[in-house]
């Protein structure tokens, strides 16, 4: 009779003393352990996944008016299985979502009280996912350990010789956990933010969007001013082409005679004659191509408030 192919015939002299272990189970466990699918929500312990999803959130807003807060993950079913993600050159993963809650908070006798709780599954993304081999699929190709580059949290700076000469600046932001950023210039004397390498944005959208809102506070914060009262200024002639720091007002109708970064010219300056303009404040001249670096930008720049610029980076990083 022909023996089965799972029957072993052992020649030892001494009886096995335990079962041979799966070889493949401390992979296996350690995925397992790692997600906890097996565990309800309420149960699982502050590990892998979990720990994760606890360290990161809540997640209040600056003001204290708004609060998301974690609930509980769990995952799809693959979309294909093991053989057709070799076949077909993809990641065999399963589908990552969470189920969020966003507190809505309002302020009464001066307390903060939830005025509203919004409960919702989100989609992450895609998570590669264990086969029963202890192996994973990553593009078509079975791996056993999965490689990634990881660059290590700092600010780096670099500087490179443009074709023409002009020497251009970067400086890239790699946090811990989060969106990288990065800050460049050309060779227009333009600075430019990349958000997770997404389309460049003039560098003064991400200030408005931080809440420096206005020309006034972005120029505040890289350059020293000059208060003149232009009454009494007897050095007239040096202003054509000095820059103004902060808006000049017409105090009878309260209107703005000029921006702040507007240019000093000869017309702006019979204006000011003409409306009897009194102080006048000036951004200080000490490098003219770091003042027109900001300065340019600004012009460039096509959001007009906090809100506005708000929007315009939602719009890069989630558009659609």
């Amino acid at each position: 009779m022909a023996r089965s192919l799972k029957e072993r015939i052992t020649f030892s002299k001494n009886p096995p003393v335990m079962e041979i272990p799966n070889l493949l189970d401390v992979q296996l466990q350690s995925f397992e352990n790692f997600l906890q699918l097996k565990v309800s929500p309420d149960q699982r312990k502050n590990q892998g996944l979990q720990s994760v999803f606890n360290e990161v959130f809540p997640i209040p807003d600056a003001r204290g008016n708004f609060s998301l807060e974690f609930v509980s993950y769990g995952l799809g079913d693959p979309k294909y299985d093991v053989d057709e993600c070799a076949e077909r050159d993809v990641t065999y993963a399963a589908p990552l979502k969470a189920t969020l809650r966003l507190l809505v908070k309002e302020t009464v006798d001066g307390e903060k009280k939830v005025k509203e709780v919004i409960e919702q599954e989100v989609y992450l993304g895609e998570l590669p996912i264990i086969t029963d081999k202890g192996t994973f699929i990553i593009n078509g190709a079975e791996r056993v350990i999965v490689s990634q580059l990881h660059r290590s949290p700092g600010v780096f700076f670099d500087e490179e010789i443009h074709p023409n000469g002009k020497k251009l600046f970067a400086a890239r932001i790699i946090p811990y956990r989060g969106s990288w950023v990065e800050f460049t210039t050309d060779i227009n004397d333009m600075q430019y933010v990349h958000i997770d390498r997404k389309r460049k944005l003039p560098v003064t959208v991400l200030l408005r969007a931080l809440g420096f809102s206005t020309n006034e506070q972005i120029l505040d914060l890289f350059y020293e001013t000059e208060k003149i009262n232009f009454k009494t200024y007897r050095k007239k002639d040096e202003l054509p082409g000095r820059a103004l720091a902060k808006d000049v007002i017409d105090k009878a109708t309260g209107d703005v005679i000029a921006e702040a970064n507007a240019e000093m010219t000869p017309q702006l300056i019979e204006k000011f004659r003409e409306l009897k303009v009194g102080p006048i404040h000036l951004l200080v001249n000490d490098d003219e191509r770091d003042l027109n670096v900001i300065r340019n930008t600004i012009v460039k720049d096509p959001t007009t408030g906090e809100e506005d610029a708000l929007k315009k980076i939602y719009n890069l990083l989630r558009p659609g």
